[in-house]
């Protein structure tokens, strides 16, 4: 059987970390990509990591590089690259400096890899997903990004916490834009099953929401000098292993949605099912009016962002 190829554009600690994931799943052999100006790096950090292959028993073929040649007919590629959020500052004002180097990844993931499913993880991420979009002109199936798992993750680690159960025992579902904008729905979360409104009270419920969508500068604040790369890397890591082995799994991803929702043509966050072809399906859920209203704020922000965005 063909193994999977996975190239990731980005060799900081996000990019890194996701090919440490991915190789500890076997999920193909990975090509760890980064600009000229760090030549050495994704080649170091590539070859430290395939050094790592038997201790832990993973047995991936895992290669760095500078240019994209070696990247080309990627199943999958995680796009990582562009410039981390500092203390201070919004993702909103990432905006003018990330276009242009998601812009030009985008560009080459198309040229070399035409039919490769594209995860975007870069920040501001509602923006960038929609300029990795319109840079690669790629079927909007085959362009998503990672922002729901990962709010949900932290979601049900902060709910694990507050009820002391396992977090495996936590679900959750979380729609529309990443972090601040992220729509929490409390009707449709559990943990074993219980909903999460008779373990878990209101005001505390609120407060858990709340450092959910603070949970990226909180990270920042305590480290000082860089941004959360573990539970990113690992979100969008899931993802490409839904993807890569036709796992058809229900996750919370920012995908385009036209008809879906009402949102009339943009990258928002709502459930999909994810399978060989991308985003396979978008799943419609039934919102009660306060919800709808939370949706829709988020969505306009998307829309705000994306006004920006100078292609």
């Amino acid at each position: 059987m063909k193994r999977a190829k996975i190239s990731i554009v980005g060799s900081g600690n996000v990019g890194a970390t996701a090919a440490h994931w991915a190789a500890s799943k076997e999920l193909g052999d990975i090509v760890l990509v980064d600009i000229p100006q760090v030549d050495g790096m994704p080649q170091g950090k590539a070859l430290d990591l395939f050094q790592a292959s038997p201790v832990e028993g993973f047995d991936s073929k895992i290669i760095g590089t500078t240019s994209y040649e070696p990247t080309a007919n990627s199943d999958v590629v995680i796009v990582t690259a562009g410039v981390a959020r500092k203390p201070g500052m919004s993702r909103d004002d990432l905006i003018n400096i990330n276009t242009g180097i998601v812009r030009s990844v985008a560009e080459n993931v198309a040229k070399h890899s035409p039919n490769a499913v594209m995860i975007v993880v870069s920040n501001p991420l509602d923006a960038m997903v929609y300029v990795a979009w319109k840079a690669s002109g790629f079927p909007t199936k085959h362009v998503i990004g990672q922002a729901g798992v990962l709010d949900a993750a932290r979601y049900r680690s902060f709910l694990a916490m507050e009820i002391g159960c396992s977090v495996e025992d936590v679900h959750a579902l979380l729609l529309g834009g990443h972090g601040d904008d992220m729509v929490p729905l409390p009707r449709y979360t559990f943990a074993g099953g219980i909903p999460i409104t008779q373990l878990v009270k209101p005001d505390r419920l609120e407060e858990i929401i709340k450092r959910t969508r603070n949970g990226g500068a909180e990270i920042v604040g305590l480290l000082k000098t860089g941004s959360a790369y573990y539970a990113p890397a690992a979100a969008t890591v899931q993802m490409a292993e839904s993807i890569i082995r036709d796992k058809k799994r229900i996750l919370p991803c920012a995908a385009y949605c036209e008809k879906e929702y009402g949102v009339g043509g943009f990258f928002v966050g709502v459930p999909c099912i994810l399978g060989t072809d991308g985003v396979e399906k978008i799943i419609e859920i039934d919102l009660d009016p306060t919800e709808k209203k939370m949706f829709q704020s988020s969505v306009d922000h998307v829309k705000e962002l994306v006004a920006t965005v100078k292609l």
